[in-house]
C-alpha cells in the first residue's frame, strides 16, 4: 500500500486542511472583497472591534446592496435597518444621519455592516424593500422615530407613534417631553390631545441629618 493510499496519511492531510482554514480570518477575506470593489461603489471599509463595517455613498447605496445580495458575498437576509442622529455626538465632524443595515450571509456564515449618511438638508434615500423585503417595517421605523424619508416605499407611515403625532422622537433636538399631551375626556367620551400641562421643575437635592443620625441604643461608637 503506497503512502498516499493510506487511510491515515489522508486524515492527517484533512486535519491540517481544516486547520489551515479555521487560521484564515473571514473578516479579512470580506475586506479584500470589499477592497476590491472600493472604487466601484465608493466605499469606506472599517474594522472595529472584530466587526466588518462599510460606508456607502448614497448614489452606489442600491447597486451596492443588489451587488452585496446576488454577489459573490451572498449576504441574503437583512437583519435590521435602523437611523441615527449624530447631533452633538462627541469626537464626530460629517453628516447628521445615518442609516444603519446589518446583514448576515448564511452561506458564508459572515455579517456586515452598512452605514449611509444623510445631511439635514436631503435626509432623502432610495427603499431597499425591493431587495430584502424585510426592510420595509423598519424603513417605516426609521421614518416615523427619525424624519428618515425613504423612497418610492410603497407604504411609508408611522409604525410606531399615532397618526396624529407631530415630530420625530428620537432626533437629539426633540424635547424630551414632547409637544402634546393626550388624555381622556369625560365630556367628549374620547381621547383629546392638548398642550402640555407639564411644567419644568428645578429640583435641589437636600441632606438633612440630625446628630444622632445611624445612632441608635445598641450602636456605640468606638473612641
Amino acid at each position: 500500500m503506497s503512502t498516499k493510499d493510506n487511510p491515515a496519511n489522508n486524515n492527517l492531510e484533512t486535519q491540517a486542511f481544516i486547520e489551515s482554514r479555521e487560521n484564515i480570518d473571514k473578516n479579512d477575506i470580506l475586506i479584500a472583497s470589499l477592497e476590491q470593489n472600493k472604487e466601484k461603489f465608493n466605499l469606506k471599509v472599517i474594522k472595529e472591534l472584530n466587526q466588518v463595517i462599510v460606508h456607502v455613498d448614497r448614489k452606489s447605496y442600491i447597486e451596492f446592496c443588489t451587488w452585496l445580495k446576488i454577489g459573490e458575498l451572498s449576504f441574503e437576509q437583512m437583519l435590521d435597518l435602523c437611523g441615527v442622529d449624530y447631533y452633538n455626538y462627541t469626537n464626530y465632524e460629517g453628516d447628521r444621519y445615518a442609516v444603519v443595515l446589518h446583514l448576515l450571509s448564511i452561506k458564508h456564515n459572515q455579517r456586515l455592516r452598512v452605514k449611509v449618511f444623510l445631511s439635514e438638508d436631503n435626509i432623502v434615500i432610495p427603499t431597499i424593500s425591493d431587495i430584502w423585503s424585510s426592510a420595509n417595517w423598519y424603513e417605516r421605523e426609521a421614518f416615523d422615530l427619525y424624519g428618515i424619508l425613504f423612497e418610492n416605499h410603497n407604504d411609508l407611515r408611522r409604525i410606531l407613534t399615532d397618526y396624529g403625532f407631530i415630530g420625530h422622537p428620537m432626533r437629539k433636538t426633540f424635547p424630551t417631553t414632547g409637544f402634546v399631551e393626550m388624555r381622556y375626556d369625560e365630556n367628549e367620551q374620547r381621547v383629546i390631545y392638548q398642550p402640555i400641562t407639564i411644567e419644568d421643575r428645578i429640583i435641589t437635592p437636600r441632606i438633612v441629618r440630625e446628630e444622632s443620625y445611624a445612632i441608635n441604643e445598641k450602636t456605640t461608637i468606638k473612641k
